[in-house]
């Protein structure tokens, strides 16, 4: 494959999503690791994307709508092995973003807590649904600022399902919109239990906003083979 082909593609797989990961550019492609990260070098020097430890961003991210069906099969597995945390009569913050929103097909009976106007419709006529205002993200559609934060600094519940933009062993939790990842910095205080939803596109990456240690989390539910450094840190991994 040509350089220029090759550059093309990376462009394409970046922007699909809003992220990729290098190990993963280079088993698509065909290509060693040298070569894919002189590419997004190449890439983010031309301002076509931003380069972050083991990875890139997108310069120009997916849309909500575009996010809800890339990766979907990974996204589908993940909810699935969440929802084996859920249990009868729980009063579980769910937060937003498509793994959250493909959870939420599974929830039943629950007293729910979320700031995703999505999730919150989805929850809809099956749980008591509370719904957490605040100023709108059309990014991500959720709810963000102090009235958001303030709102949750109240609440404790018995499990929180984490929406996971990137997860590093080493680098802990991170996002890529900064009020955003101020919201789920506090939504880690609101219960003991934590699962995070984290699909195999997610391990292994850093974002430019980091919220929390890895540890913040005591569950990680993945579609992901490579858990191992997070097992090492004490969290219990979750398949199905």
């Amino acid at each position: 494959m040509l350089k220029q082909e090759r550059q093309r593609r990376i462009l394409e797989l970046v922007d699909a999503e809003g992220r990729a990961v290098a190990t993963e550019l280079s088993e698509r492609l065909g290509v060693s690791g040298y070569t894919v990260r002189r590419d997004l070098d190449e890439l983010a020097g031309a301002g076509r994307i931003t380069r972050v430890h083991g990875g890139a961003l997108s310069a120009t991210p997916a849309t909500y709508e575009e996010r809800q069906t890339h990766a979907l099969e990974g996204k589908l597995a993940t909810a699935r092995a969440a929802a084996g945390m859920l249990r009868a009569g729980q009063t579980v913050i769910l937060d937003g973003g498509s793994t959250a929103l493909q959870l939420a097909a599974h929830v039943r009976g629950a007293t729910v807590i979320t700031h995703s106007p999505p999730v919150a419709s989805a929850l809809a006529g099956q749980n008591e649904v509370i719904l957490i205002g605040g100023t709108l993200d059309p990014r991500a559609m959720v709810a963000t600022g102090a009235t958001t934060i303030a709102a949750y600094r109240d609440i404790s519940a018995d499990i929180l399902f984490l929406g996971v933009w990137a997860l590093d062993a080493g680098h802990g939790l991170s996002g890529g919109y900064r009020e955003e990842s101020e919201v789920r910095r506090t939504m880690l205080a609101s219960a003991e239990t934590v699962v995070g939803l984290a699909d195999a596109t997610k391990l292994g990456t850093v974002a430019p906003f980091r919220y929390a240690a890895a540890t913040a989390l005591t569950h990680l539910a993945t579609d992901g083979e490579d858990t191992r450094p997070f097992e090492e840190l004490g969290i219990e991994i979750l398949r199905r």
